[in-house]
């Protein structure tokens, strides 16, 4: 899909790499980044207004703490019916009010989770979508290249989704990292992390069934044995920052008689 116009507020290691492929795929792309110089073929804007002035399409790709004073910048140059993206790993409150404070402008608010490192993917990386103008978002992406699925529902049901798998994958890549100091610290460090590859290779739904089951079950013997492991790792030098929190949860099980 040539010609379509489209602002990328945001020009660092996602923005610019997205901004590049839009460029490659034929768009008509502008940007603007107090920091950082756009990629060849990005027309330089001045400020966030300046660079949405003439846009169909907005890529907010700064920050969650950027997402709502880069909207609020823009929205008098924004014109009505534009999309809004907001490509920001942002609590769903925020996208929310970013839809709320976009109404007024006549301009559909896409809430867009990234679902993998932007990075080595551009256009490529996979994303979850929600909001009023998902499915004309949507439409523009995917004629370009990208991987686009919507999620029913309003601006924040999409990073909802994100936020809740990343509980699960960052809580487990920090108790890896923490799990791996230790075993570096005692001595063990290539045992564990062989153990801990083996592990996760046969993890499937049922495997997903037995720590939830195991958890409650086992809640009074486990949180003495977490209460075990976060000593050691004391006496190692490692802070057990997860192991203690993993302690916590089984104490506040096995208090509530969620354990036998």
């Amino acid at each position: 899909m040539t010609g379509v116009r489209v602002a990328v507020l945001g020009l660092g290691e996602a923005g610019g790499e997205i901004a590049r492929d839009l460029v490659a795929a034929g768009a008509d792309v502008r940007g603007y980044d107090p920091r950082v110089s756009p990629p060849p073929g990005v027309a330089v804007r001045t400020n966030e207004a300046d660079a949405v002035r003439d846009a169909d399409l907005v890529l907010s790709v700064n920050s969650s703490h950027d997402a709502v004073p880069a909207m609020l910048n823009a929205a008098p140059r924004l014109a009505p019916g534009s999309v809004w993206a907001d490509l920001n790993t942002a609590a769903p409150a925020v996208k929310a009010e970013l839809a709320r404070l976009c109404a007024p402008y006549a301009v559909e608010v896409v809430d867009v989770a990234l679902m993998a490192p932007v990075p080595g993917k551009g256009l490529r990386t996979p994303m979850l979508v929600s909001g009023a103008g998902a499915v004309r978002y949507a439409e523009v992406m995917t004629g370009v290249g990208a991987e686009v699925t919507i999620q029913p529902g309003p601006a924040g049901e999409a990073i909802s989704r994100k936020l809740l798998r990343s509980v699960f994958y960052k809580g487990l890549a920090a108790a890896v990292v923490e799990a791996l100091a230790a075993g570096e610290a005692a001595g063990c460090g290539a045992w564990l992390r062989a153990n801990i590859g083996a592990e996760l290779a046969g993890f499937d739904e049922r495997t997903i069934d037995r720590l939830v089951d195991g958890t409650h079950r086992h809640a009074r013997r486990r949180a003495d044995e977490m209460t075990a492991a976060g000593e050691q790792l004391i006496d190692l030098g490692v802070r057990p920052r997860i192991a203690a929190a993993a302690r916590d949860l089984l104490i506040e099980l096995r208090d509530s008689g969620s354990s036998p």
